[in-house]
C-alpha cells in the first residue's frame, strides 16, 4: 500500500477516536458538574478534560475565564483549537475524502454525513441548547462509522491501519485520562497510597470517570462490588476483556502491526509487543506502588515513540 494512502486511513480513524474521547470527557464532566459537590471541584473537572486533550496552556492564553460556556465553545467549535470536535471531524473527513476511492462507499458517505450535520448542528445552536444529546450524537456517529467499516471494508491492509490508527488513539486517550483523574483524585494528594485505599472518597467521582470509557456497568459486572480507585485502575489498565483499557488496545496494535509488517517494522513491533507483554503480566498492586503517574508517563512516552514508529516505518514523512 502506498503511504499516502495509508498515513491518511491512520489518522482518519485517529481523529474520529479523538472527537469521541472529547465528546464522552465533556458530557461526564458537564453531568457531574450538576452534582453537589465542594467549592472548586466543578472547576477542576472542566481544567481536567482540557488537561487530558493538552489544550490548557492554549484556552489559558485565549481566555480570561474557566467557565463551562467558554470551554464547550473552545473544545466543540473553535477550529483554531486542535483538539476540538469540529477540527477534529473535519480532519477525519478531509483524510477520508483523500483516500475515497480506497473506501467502501458506506464508509464515505458515513464520514461525509457526519461533517455535514456536525455543520447544521452548529448553525443551529444544538450544542448549547442540549449539550448532552450533542454529545451522544457524537458518540453515535463514531460508533455508526466504526461498525460501517467492519461490516463493508475488506479484510486487508486498508483495514488495519484504520483499526491502528483507532486502538493507539484509544490507548493514549485512556492513559491520558486515568492520569489526570487520579491526580487529582478527591480526598487530597491524588498519591497511589491514597488510590489504594479500600474506601471510596466520592463514588461520582469514581463512576464519572468509569462513564467516559463506558466501563460503569463492566466494573459492576466484573467486581461486583463498591467502586474503588485499586479496581478502577486494573480494569482500565489490565484488563484485556475492557474494550478500552490499555491491555485491550495494545493486543489490537500488536494484532495489526503483524498484519502489515514490512521490511522496516521489526523495531516498532518490538516496542509494541514489549508494550503489551508488560500490561499482560503486570499486577495492579506492583504499578500502584511503584507510582501511577510514573507509569502512565513512560507508558504514554511509549505511545508516542510507537505512534513515530509507525509513522516512520508506513507514513508519510512529516514535512520539514
Amino acid at each position: 500500500m502506498l503511504s499516502r494512502t495509508a498515513d491518511n486511513l491512520f489518522w482518519m480513524a485517529r481523529y474520529t477516536e479523538r472527537a469521541e474521547n472529547i465528546a464522552r470527557m465533556l458530557g461526564v464532566t458537564m453531568e457531574a458538574s450538576l452534582l453537589p459537590q465542594p467549592v472548586g471541584r466543578a472547576e477542576y473537572g472542566w481544567r481536567a478534560t482540557l488537561g487530558v486533550s493538552q489544550s490548557q496552556s492554549q484556552f489559558d492564553a485565549e481566555h480570561r475565564e474557566t467557565s463551562q460556556k467558554e470551554i464547550l465553545d473552545f473544545m466543540v467549535r473553535d477550529p483554531g483549537n486542535p483538539s476540538s470536535i469540529v477540527s477534529c471531524l473535519h480532519k477525519a473527513r478531509e483524510n477520508a475524502r483523500a483516500v475515497r476511492g480506497v473506501l467502501t462507499t458506506e464508509v464515505w458517505e458515513a464520514q461525509n454525513a457526519t461533517w455535514l450535520m456536525l455543520q447544521r448542528h452548529l448553525e443551529s445552536d444544538f450544542v448549547s441548547r442540549d449539550p448532552g444529546r450533542f454529545f451522544e450524537w457524537v458518540k453515535y456517529r463514531s460508533h455508526l462509522s466504526r461498525g460501517v467499516i467492519i461490516g463493508t471494508m475488506l479484510k486487508e491492509e486498508s483495514l488495519y491501519f484504520i483499526r491502528l490508527g483507532t486502538f493507539l488513539e484509544r490507548a493514549d486517550n485512556t492513559a491520558r485520562i486515568l492520569d489526570v483523574k487520579f491526580q487529582g483524585m478527591p480526598g487530597g494528594s491524588g498519591t497511589e497510597a491514597a488510590a489504594n485505599d479500600s474506601v471510596t472518597a466520592d463514588f461520582y467521582y469514581w463512576a464519572s470517570l468509569l462513564r467516559s470509557v463506558s466501563g460503569f456497568e463492566i466494573y459492576r459486572k466484573v467486581y461486583r462490588d463498591i467502586i474503588t480507585p485499586q479496581r478502577v485502575a486494573e480494569l482500565l489498565i489490565l484488563r484485556a476483556d475492557m474494550p478500552r483499557s490499555l491491555a485491550a488496545c495494545m493486543e489490537e496494535v500488536v494484532s495489526d502491526l503483524a498484519l502489515v509488517r514490512n521490511s522496516a517494522s521489526h523495531d516498532t513491533e518490538r516496542l509494541a509487543g514489549k508494550l503489551h507483554s508488560d500490561l499482560k503480566f503486570a499486577r495492579i498492586d506492583e504499578i500502584l506502588e511503584s507510582g501511577l503517574h510514573a507509569y502512565l508517563t513512560r507508558f504514554l512516552d511509549q505511545i508516542l515513540a510507537l505512534g513515530n514508529g509507525i509513522g516512520r516505518d508506513f507514513l508519510v514523512p512529516p514535512s520539514v
